[in-house]
């Protein structure tokens, strides 16, 4: 549409046709196309823009938009509309077309609550701080959802999707911030051990008795507060004054003082209810959010049973490891003794595992487990410290929750230790928030002797590798222009003689000098395991990363292996074959043995994932490196073709941006038609002969740290 051109009703009504497919969907556009041509050319541009990208989303809802854009943009400027229509279209990711239309059709409601959102602290982007500041705090790894209200189970800390209380930002995202942190400590100090039922036996009005309960528990869970993080309760005091809250009344603190000691605990709640119940409970502070026993106390039974048999189970394991087939009355048992006294009461006692009278080294697994059991029973009972019998255990307690197969798409995912990536999606130009769930597997060890064979097939060759990197790894570089070195800097000189001539002083850096550059380099291979790589190819990646590795050895630079595949956003998956901490060593030649085709080639997340890590390598170069037969491809079908390669796209831009360089080895021969849009022209390489590419890699290297 050409610049600046306005648009009749029959033009528009073209455009909408097309962008909602009336051929196909029956939609009718003259009333819309009608509204939209009394607008401007800039409005009809804009308009009919985020109708395109609505619809790569929905089509119902893009008509549903463009419907009411003329009210639309009579009550709201463009950054709003934007806003309007991207929340819209998160909102279909998560729940589906039902709630996003509501949106949509709920244009006041939106206004209203878009002026909030100004000054608002949003979850999806204070999560990103929060969690790690939780993490950082002793106890169980807690998770953060969204929720209604804020309140926890003792497993998950659940947040509105929004405050704006305060006035600014950063307030109330201090706000978040007490509020997650009073949640936390519900969990990290006794208040979710209590069961409801014998809370509320013998007070007529139960919820009086909730309310009360937590009341008290706040009080008491404030005092820990501030004793262990005083500057944190110092802000939380502050926004209670922000918010006019005037704090506790007199009566209560004098009533109350006992729950202040550091010997208290929620039982200590528990009898001062029963003097307090009769009078009416104070308010709550603006951080304290809300309590749900009844969900905390089922949540805690259901983990009990999960880190009994956890832990029995990783018991278990331990003994075989330590004595094998041994008969299991001559096994010794297991116990715990506390390491040292805790300097500080609210400490968490640290335990040392012992085994016939020596202290055996905890797996950081089996002290999160101990951890959680201390939490929910303060010590940890003798039964747990038998180990589990083989079979004694429903294996749905010992393993995480996985993917239901027939739920590829919807339904909501949860797993410990997965992560949540965003996807972008090119036709709404945003991205789809934790999109993609991806989970780290460990291969099955494959037969070594395949490793030996390879490279006693390459011999030849690896040893001219050898010879190559060994120069790689020894390159001195002329410094030019120095105060001194080991010969005369032509060009310098000439120019500083030139200098003299002409009455100037004469520059002193006249010579070269040759130097030795230390070697700071991080990189990352992601190895193609999709079903396409089947036969030949597989053989191909597997005996280049045998020369690969041999070659690497001699320059002494970090680097890790993963392979990747997957199948939908739901299971996207990568293969340690190589960590950058690991050796190369039998382990890891079994693991380069053991890659075989999976299945599909969904790269975005993969990438983001391996961002991720390399962003927490040390390293003055780091390179991302994939070797793969072809485009990304995935079982659902708008992720093949542009949708895909834009995905891609957009996540080595990310890498870009943080720093890593990526490249693209690959044995498709049609690689050239798509690569030069993902990687740059410049970045990526096709070859048909598996003996090349270790020379290529060394050229890579050779490019980008010269």
């Amino acid at each position: 549409m050409p610049e600046q051109e306005l648009m009749q009703t029959t033009a528009i009504a073209r455009h909408l046709d097309g962008i909602l497919e009336v051929e196909f969907s029956f939609l009718h556009t003259e009333a819309i196309a009608g509204e939209l041509a009394l607008l401007s050319a800039d409005q009809q541009r804009f308009i009919l823009q985020w109708t395109r990208r609505v619809a790569s989303t929905n089509i119902q809802l893009a008509f549903e938009f463009a419907s009411r854009a003329h009210q639309a943009l009579e009550i709201m400027g463009d950054e709003m509309i934007s806003a309007w229509c991207l929340h819209a279209m998160d909102i279909y990711d998560r729940s589906g077309l039902h709630p996003a239309m509501e949106v949509i059709k709920d244009l006041k409601g939106f206004v209203e609550v878009g002026h909030l959102r100004a000054n608002a602290a949003l979850l999806e982007q204070v999560s990103p701080v929060l969690g790690p500041f939780i993490h950082g705090l002793s106890g169980r790894k807690l998770s953060i959802e969204e929720d209604s209200i804020a309140w926890t189970d003792g497993e998950v800390l659940y947040l509105p999707e929004m405050l704006a209380r305060l006035e600014s930002e950063e307030e109330n995202f201090q706000l978040y911030k007490a509020t997650a942190v009073h949640l936390w400590a519900h969990t990290r100090y006794g208040s979710l051990n209590i069961d409801p039922r014998s809370l509320l036996a013998g007070y007529a009005d139960q919820q009086r008795a909730l309310q009360w309960f937590h009341v008290l528990e706040t009080l008491r869970l404030d005092a820990h507060l501030q004793r262990n993080l005083p500057g944190l309760f110092r802000q939380m005091r502050q926004l209670q004054d922000r918010l006019g809250d005037g704090g506790w009344p007199g009566w209560l603190m004098q009533q109350a003082g006992g729950l202040q000691t550091l010997s208290s605990t929620a039982h200590d709640s528990l009898q001062l209810l029963q003097r307090l119940y009769e009078s009416p409970p104070p308010a709550l502070p603006c951080y304290a959010g809300e309590m749900d026993l009844v969900k905390s106390w089922e949540a805690r039974e259901l983990r009990l049973l999960r880190d009994q048999a956890r832990f029995r189970d990783a018991l278990r394991v331990m003994a075989d490891e330590l004595w094998g087939d041994a008969p299991e009355q001559q096994l010794p048992e297991f116990s715990l003794q506390e390491k040292d006294q805790p300097n500080d009461p609210d400490e968490l006692p640290e335990l040392e595992l012992i085994v016939a009278d020596q202290v055996m080294p905890i797996p950081e697994h089996v002290r999160q487990l101990i951890t959680s059991i201390q939490l929910d029973l303060t010590e940890i009972p003798e039964e747990y410290l038998a180990p589990a019998g083989e079979g004694e255990y429903d294996p749905s307690l010992l393993e995480d929750e996985t993917l239901d197969p027939d739920d590829v798409w919807g339904g909501v995912y949860h797993e410990e230790g997965a992560f949540f990536y965003d996807e972008w999606d090119f036709g709404r130009q945003h991205y789809r928030k934790d999109w993609c769930v991806l989970r780290e597997l460990n291969l099955q060890p494959g037969d070594v002797r395949f490793y030996t064979r390879t490279r006693e097939k390459y011999r030849g060759l690896i040893h001219s590798l050898h010879r190559t990197f060994e120069v790689l790894r020894g390159e001195d570089k002329m410094l030019r222009r120095q105060p001194d070195g080991e010969d005369i800097d032509i060009d310098a000189f000439v120019e500083a003689l030139a200098d003299m001539q002409s009455g100037l002083e004469m520059s002193d850096r006249v010579f070269t000098r040759m130097h030795k550059d230390e070697r700071n380099i991080a990189v990352l291979f992601m190895v193609d395991m999709s079903g396409s790589t089947k036969g030949w190819i597989n053989e191909a990646e597997r005996e280049a990363l045998v020369l690969l590795v041999e070659s690497l050895q001699i320059l002494g630079d970090r680097y890790a292996i993963y392979g990747f595949s997957g199948w939908a956003r739901k299971r996207c998956e990568v293969y340690r074959i190589k960590t950058f901490e690991e050796p190369l060593d039998d382990t890891v030649k079994a693991n380069i043995s053991a890659i075989e085709p999976k299945d599909y080639t969904r790269m975005g997340a993969p990438i983001r994932h391996f961002t991720r890590m390399l962003e927490e390598v040390e390293a003055r170069t780091k390179l991302l490196i994939t070797l793969s037969d072809g485009k990304p491809d995935d079982y659902d079908h708008y992720y093949r073709g542009e949708y895909g390669i834009e995905d891609t796209r957009q996540a080595l831009f990310e890498a870009r941006v943080a720093g890593i360089h990526p490249f693209c080895i690959t044995i498709d021969r049609e690689g050239a038609e798509y690569l030069p849009h993902m990687y740059g022209r410049a970045n990526y390489v096709v070859l048909d002969d598996v003996a090349k590419l270790p020379l290529k890699v060394s050229d890579i290297y050779r490019k980008i740290t010269s």
